[in-house]
């Protein structure tokens, strides 16, 4: 077996990130199908300890700011997470950098005979496994270890972590996971273990009364970042900016300023929620989460792909806000960062989200318009993303693909105009791959690179 033959086996597989989901129960997502796997392959996941990380928003970028944190303190940190931008391997991770095709082929082959013997595995829960696998021999010291989809449902369920983190909540799988934000958090909430602190985004009433509840059913102390901790920007720049951060009604070792590698107004809220878990380590009895491991981490942390600044004058931005919400903070944070630009809009989006949504929050920002398709099965068609700009009341360019898009948004800067490419994780993929051709942009190899055919 080579790489290629282990990825076409992978995607061979039952693949909810190819097609969309008719419904999200436990007739289609089994834990118990996740835990024969595990099961058969040694309980790998109970190696080692782990970080536990759901949320609509941010929960990615809260993902890399703790593995982040815990490798400024000389742990050996794996990190989980999905999608990918540029290669598969990129889901799995010790000390940042993704496991080789080398051992991910061997992997693959070696779990094929237990994979075998579960009926209906997914893609995903086998990509789960191997990275619990992977983790495991290679000895890592933590896990940080974000959730695919929901919460109660997802394959990375099965393990029980120092504690768990819910980020910011708002619609998006609503077909799915519920039309309500009661619903939603329900959903997220189900990583809740018993005795298992928990930290929590802001939330907005109704989401944060479901988690409360759980967290009281399950005896597992919840931190609210909203009540505890306070932050203010100090200073920013194209590529980082510093935050002051203060627990509320107390003192706290973790008071003063950090240092972010990571620009963007939604960033500050993501930096407090993992500073407010270091917090919640570090009172658990874990060393290492200390305040100048998490300053050391904040300052390193790299999550390419959320408002990415690729060029700063003209700015070329890539963002993947892929629900309606995330696209209102990604607005939010141009207005801040680039007040007097006016914007070209890259746009593709997969064609089960709320494109209407999104676009009403970026066409008024939008001086010129162009819209494309992602090479994913399950991206929109740009014809059908013109004619909702035109139900808009705006006119789009159609191109057949990002990289054809970004040559026309370049004719048409202006002075004072910038590019913003957004949408989803897929169009940012191709996107910067596409701009990696002007600049030395340091990308993996990618999955396909020396495919014969």
């Amino acid at each position: 077996m080579g790489y290629h033959d282990a990825l076409r086996y992978l995607y061979g597989l039952v693949d909810y990130e190819k097609r969309r989901i008719e419904r999200y129960s436990p007739r289609e997502f089994k834990i118990e199908r996740v835990m024969d796997l595990l099961e058969r392959l040694g309980n790998p996941q109970r190696n080692y300890p782990a970080v536990h990380i759901a949320g609509t928003k941010g929960k990615g970028s809260v993902s890399a700011m703790t593995a982040a944190i815990a490798r400024a303190a000389g742990l050996r940190t794996a990190l989980y997470t999905s999608p990918h931008l540029h290669t598969y391997r990129e889901r799995m991770q010790i000390d940042g950098k993704p496991i080789s095709r080398v051992r991910m082929t061997a992997l693959v082959e070696e779990v094929k005979p237990a994979v075998e013997r579960v009926p209906g595995v997914t893609t995903f829960e086998v990509t789960t496994a191997l990275a619990f696998l992977y983790f495991a021999r290679q000895n890592v010291d933590i896990a940080v270890v974000e959730v695919g989809l929901g919460g109660r449902l997802d394959a990375t369920n099965v393990i029980t972590p120092e504690v768990s983190i819910i980020t910011s909540l708002s619609f998006d799988h609503t077909a799915l996971l519920g039309n309500t934000l009661p619903d939603i958090a329900r959903e997220k909430a189900g990583i809740i273990k018993p005795s298992v602190p928990v930290v929590t985004a802001p939330q907005k009433p109704e989401a944060f009364a479901v988690l409360q509840t759980i967290a009281d059913e399950r005896a597992a102390p919840l931190a609210d970042v909203a009540k505890s901790w306070t932050w203010t920007s100090v200073q920013r720049d194209f590529d980082r900016q510093t935050i002051a951060v203060h627990r509320t009604g107390q003192a706290s070792p973790f008071d003063g300023e950090y240092e972010l590698s990571l620009i963007g107004n939604f960033q500050q809220e993501n930096a407090t929620v993992a500073i407010a878990t270091a917090a919640v380590l570090h009172e658990s009895g874990h060393a290492w989460a200390n305040p100048d491991t998490t300053r050391a981490g904040l300052r390193q942390t790299r999550w390419p792909g959320r408002m990415e600044v690729l060029r700063g004058d003209p700015p070329v931005v890539v963002d993947c806000a892929h629900n309606a919400y995330s696209t209102q903070k990604l607005i939010q944070s141009l207005k801040t960062w680039f007040p007097d630009t006016r914007w070209v809009l890259i746009y593709g989006a997969s064609a089960d989200k709320d494109i209407d949504g999104m676009l009403r929050a970026l066409l008024p920002i939008s001086e010129y318009i162009i819209v494309t398709c992602s090479y994913h099965p399950r991206a929109a068609t740009p014809l059908l993303l013109a004619d909702k700009c035109a139900d808009l009341g705006k006119g789009a360019e159609v191109t057949v693909n990002p990289r054809r898009a970004l040559e026309r948004a370049c004719q048409q800067l202006e002075p004072g105009y910038g590019i913003i490419a957004t949408g989803s994780v897929f169009l940012v993929a191709d996107v910067r791959e596409a701009w990696a051709k002007e600049i030395n942009l340091d990308l993996p190899m990618g999955d396909w690179v020396d495919e014969p055919w």
